[in-house]
């Protein structure tokens, strides 16, 4: 029973990009970042270094997504074979 509800919840995640680089309305996206992108942009407010780099990640990903340019991030400008890599290897949101 477990493992067929783990498998109904696999079907609304997209793993970005090895699933493609659209996302599907309606699905959740798991994406690879590196929060130091982000982190130095924003006060720290006493939380730890983990702490931080989750709160950079979900402010940075908020703002963006608010702002319009999240989906510019989410279709990097690559050359074709940097594409077909990218979709084998995987690729870090943001990173252009």
């Amino acid at each position: 029973m477990q493992y067929r509800l783990q498998l109904r919840q696999l079907t609304r995640v997209h793993l970005w990009p090895f699933d493609g680089w659209d996302i599907p309305a309606g699905r959740s996206a798991v994406a690879e970042v590196y929060p130091a992108l982000w982190s130095h942009g924003f006060a720290r407010d006493g939380r730890s270094g983990d702490q931080h780099d989750a709160y950079s990640i979900e402010a940075w990903l908020s703002r963006a997504d608010r702002d319009g340019s999240l989906d510019a991030f989410l279709k990097p400008q690559l050359t074709p074979p940097e594409r077909a890599v990218a979709q084998i290897e995987g690729w870090m949101l943001a990173v252009v």
